[in-house]
């Protein structure tokens, strides 16, 4: 599969597995998602078109090894496990966070990686981005200083991916306070940072920061 991605796009494709990864992230090990991969390809949809988000599902956060993951990976602070499933193939905004993320493949899927120490005056470059494959069954950790979005799909049925954050994460705000912080401008909804392109109109009408800069690119499979 990684072979392929590379051959159909103008950009490398890694694994997670390479190096590359180490200043976005790293493979989680230690524990057992099955029960939450098993849920999640019998019970939850990808939407013919778009993706579909969830903060929290109660049936996943209740099994085993979301408590375990509270309690050792989040050194005991609250947790949601969610999911998002889709069909997104763009690299079009990105988002970060105060706090890791964990991804778990429940299919392939590619990320679309950067730094947030790579944003400059609110506006962030495509080409300081890395793109990463994520092999089915995998457990990531993403650090609070990624930008990230959505996962890429790379076959025509779409992904589906389990997303694990600290509580209260990507849910609506009370209100937004801007201050003369830049980094306040950027603050869209509950612990979620954006950066988006200027053509992302879901994400501009949401209130998103027009910051992204250069060629709103599409990812093949």
């Amino acid at each position: 599969m990684l072979e392929h991605l590379n051959q159909v796009n103008d950009v490398p494709v890694l694994s997670v597995m390479d190096p590359a990864f180490a200043p976005y992230g790293r493979v989680v090990t230690g524990y057992d998602f099955s029960e939450m991969i098993r849920y999640m390809q019998d019970n939850t949809p990808i939407p013919e078109s778009g993706n579909i988000y969830l903060p929290g599902d109660a049936t996943m956060e209740a099994m085993p090894v979301a408590a375990q993951i509270q309690k050792v990976f989040y050194g005991d602070m609250p947790i949601q496990v969610g999911y998002c499933n889709g069909r997104n193939t763009t690299w079009n905004g990105f988002e970060y966070h105060k706090g890791s993320e964990i991804n778990v493949a429940v299919t392939d899927f590619m990320l679309i990686l950067g730094h947030i120490w790579q944003i400059q005056n609110n506006t962030y470059r495509f080409e300081d981005t890395k793109v990463f494959y994520v092999p089915q069954g995998t457990a990531i950790e993403m650090y609070q200083t990624t930008l990230h979005l959505s996962p890429c799909r790379v076959c025509d049925a779409g992904f589906k991916g389990i997303v694990i954050l600290p509580k209260g994460t990507n849910t609506p705000l009370d209100s937004k306070t801007p201050n003369d912080d830049p980094e306040s401008k950027l603050l869209l909804q509950r612990n979620k940072w954006v950066i988006a392109h200027p053509q992302r109109e879901p994400l501009i009408k949401q209130g998103a920061h027009p910051g992204l800069l250069g060629e709103n690119k599409e990812l093949h499979y």
